[in-house]
């Protein structure tokens, strides 16, 4: 765990500040997007040289120039249609696509082993999140091996079942009917071995809800709730969560399935004026800079799918001092699991009658939370995720 917030634990150590010496931030990023904006904003606020940013289309086709003295911020590639054809090919098209995520996955951990060594190789450069710790932040199987090993509390989980693409291609020209291998009948006899009912089926390299299934699975009753809308050309992301049953709940999963998945079994949550809440937790150099809670009628807590923002003091005045500062502990534990990134996202599970909490995902660009100001007893009162950054850069 964590250790105290007066403590010195998981400081993030820098070369030097930037500033001084020519020394400057880059954004490997997409210009024009909102995380590069709102990074960029935070440097100029701390009266800094306005930030270099690095295309993720010129990492991505080979084009990798970055200036000595510098410190370099991993963006997300999101919300570029061009970025995210040259990861994912074919799958890119249609737009909002679900399916292709393996393919994303290689090919970005591929660039970031690019961009490590450009980095590496550049004077008096030095990188504010690890690509070795991106990855496994980015891949939900070996992060919870990770974090399983230093006894973190996270829900059980199930990370090995067999390809589903067979199962898809057979149910395409029979109608239906297969030998029962891959996709959801695997899944099923897995559920069906360990003795669960219910459990969330993730895309293992999956971001921001896509894909992502509440299954529960009684007898012959089949039912899923998904933001994943099926079209002809497999899933695609919608900002409506439905509810699937039977052979239609079958497709869902076989085709979620048809990437590497993550299932672990559903944690009770607790509820918060008849909805259900987690929060998510950014950690800036090993400190809780700021808190979200998040309150949604679906399974799902996610902003965009029509989740919504809890007053954080309330809850903090509801559950008491102590457990607040256990959770916030949690989410600093996680941290501490990963020294060479600035900053990590964390969503925490809070159980049934705040008796028990578990973490639910780790993200390596869980900061854009426009708007929300630090913690006033944490490290970044009143800056927000990005000013938090780069002031722990400047200290």
């Amino acid at each position: 765990m964590a250790e105290s917030p007066g403590s010195s634990r998981g400081r993030f150590v820098m070369a030097g500040n930037p500033g001084s010496g020519g020394q400057r931030f880059v954004v490997v990023g997409n210009p024009g997007s909102r995380r590069v904006a709102l990074f960029a904003a935070a440097v100029r606020a701390a009266g800094l040289p306005p930030a270099h940013v690095l295309p993720w289309r010129d990492v991505l086709t080979g084009t990798i120039a970055i200036p000595t003295h510098a410190l370099v911020r991993i963006d997300s590639p999101g919300d570029d249609p061009h970025v995210d054809t040259l990861l994912r090919g074919h799958f890119a098209h249609p737009p909002h696509r679900v399916n292709g995520t393996g393919p994303w996955y290689q090919a970005f951990t591929t660039a970031l082993r690019r961009l490590a060594e450009v980095v590496a190789g550049t004077p008096r450069t030095h990188l504010l999140n690890d690509p070795t710790e991106v990855a496994l932040m980015l891949d939900k199987r070996k992060c919870h091996a990770h974090l399983s090993q230093a006894g973190l509390p996270l829900p059980p989980a199930i990370t090995s079942l067999p390809d589903a693409a067979p199962t898809i291609r057979r149910r395409a020209h029979t109608g239906g009917n297969d030998d029962g291998s891959g996709g959801f009948d695997a899944l099923r006899a897995r559920l069906s071995a360990v003795g669960w009912s219910r459990v969330f089926v993730k895309p293992a390299h999956g971001s921001s809800a896509s894909g992502v299934v509440a299954l529960s699975v009684r007898g012959d009753r089949v039912e899923a709730v998904s933001s994943a809308a099926v079209s002809s050309v497999g899933l695609v992301n919608s900002l409506r969560v439905r509810t699937y049953r039977g052979g239609d709940a079958v497709a869902v999963v076989d085709r979620v399935c048809a990437d590497p998945v993550h299932v672990e079994k559903w944690f009770p949550k607790a509820s918060w004026r008849n909805r259900t809440i987690d929060m998510r937790v950014v950690v800036v150099a090993g400190r809780a800079t700021h808190a979200v809670v998040r309150a949604s009628r679906h399974p799902m807590t996610n902003l965009h799918l029509g989740g919504e923002r809890v007053d954080v003091a309330e809850l903090r005045a509801v559950v008491g001092a102590t457990k607040w500062r256990q959770w916030l502990d949690t989410c600093e534990g996680v941290a501490a699991r990963f020294p060479k990134s600035l900053m990590v996202g964390v969503d925490l599970l809070l159980g049934v009658g705040w008796g028990r909490h578990v973490v639910g995902e780790v993200n390596c660009f869980g900061d854009l939370l426009p708007g929300l100001a630090g913690l006033p007893d944490g490290p970044a009162p009143g800056m927000d995720t990005y000013e938090a950054q780069v002031a722990a850069c400047m200290t």
